[in-house]
């Protein structure tokens, strides 16, 4: 019979919503071991837009509380950008009600507003300021915060939940809890984006064309990703250098100097969509205690510490029993 350590936690995935509830934890003050299939550079997250958006996630109300306690993080986090990756950029978001965006936000947008015609003359969007998060940075340092709290990473593949040797087990698996647990509820939404040199574009933009396809352009240090795409149930990770074209097409009618810029890299990530984000606790067959948090689909970044600090509530009062 196996003893653990009762404030021993391992935390399953290694992506945003593994390394900050790992984080939580540690810093909570369990002993945190993060078991991941691969480094943070080569999960779904390294992959995101990182705009702080609650974006292809449900339930709705649930993600948006989580997003307003992230974005007290982030605005804490963006003092720092240079080591957190976090900065607060202004940009547009087309199609979009005014009114019900105060609604939610309950005024914590500072700036909030309706965009001008010289803004954005596709639609009727919204102007406003919010955390981008370069993911390139923001992985790394989560990874960083977790070590110096006195966790540890260990990179290794799971494929049973009883592997785990400790006495609660977290599971942010995210597209991966669909073989593991399994949940077949978990499916992808394929996005791929296009990374270009920047031609000098300082401000996001997200708009839906009137043929209902998405597109985005977010300047980050030293580059501007442009995107996107849903695409449900494409298990695809090869970039379609047809769907790239429709990409700068789209990007290049919003903003025409995108046209000309040069290609430095093509992404395709799969975004782990479920009718709802399941986090929630169960027992083990052989008693101990899984907290599964996954199924965050497009919006792992925008809800990450908010849904981790509601996670760390169903792990600890497990970990000390």
């Amino acid at each position: 019979m196996n003893t653990f350590s009762s404030d021993e936690v391992i935390v399953v995935g290694g992506g945003v919503i593994g390394l900050t509830t790992a984080v939580v934890l540690a810093e909570r003050g369990l002993r945190v071991r993060v078991w991941t299939r691969d480094p943070a550079e080569r999960t779904t997250s390294a992959v995101a837009g990182a705009l702080w958006w609650p974006y292809h996630i449900e339930p709705m109300a649930s993600a948006r509380a989580w997003a307003l306690r992230s974005l007290e993080v982030y605005e804490k986090l963006a003092e720092r950008p240079e080591a957190t990756g976090v900065r607060l950029v202004e940009g547009v978001q087309g199609e979009t009600d005014l009114a019900e965006i105060e609604g939610w936000t309950g005024g914590r947008l500072a700036g909030l507003r309706r965009a001008t015609a010289g803004e954005y003359g596709a639609g009727t969007g919204i102007w406003a300021r919010v955390p981008l998060i370069d993911m390139a940075v923001q992985l790394p340092w989560l990874r960083e915060r977790l070590l110096r709290a006195g966790g540890s990473v260990e990179e290794r593949t799971v494929t049973d939940l009883a592997e785990a040797d400790a006495p609660v087990v977290v599971n942010c698996t995210g597209l991966g809890a669909r073989e593991l647990v399994p949940d077949a509820s978990v499916r992808p939404v394929r996005g791929q984006l296009v990374v270009v040199e920047n031609p000098g574009i300082d401000t996001w933009l997200v708009s839906t064309g009137t043929g209902g396809e998405p597109a985005y352009l977010f300047p980050q240090p030293g580059r501007l990703l442009l995107g996107g795409t849903a695409q449900d149930d494409d298990w695809s990770l090869e970039p379609d250098p047809a769907v790239a074209e429709g990409i700068v097409r789209r990007c290049a009618a919003l903003r025409p100097e995108v046209a000309g810029a040069r290609i430095l890299e093509h992404r395709v990530g799969l975004r782990p969509a479920r009718p709802a984000v399941r986090l929630e606790r169960e027992r083990l067959p052989d008693g101990r205690t899984v907290v599964h948090h996954y199924g965050h689909g497009g919006a792992g970044v925008t809800v990450a510490w908010g849904c981790a600090e509601e996670a760390a509530g169903l792990v600890i009062p497990a970990a000390s029993s």
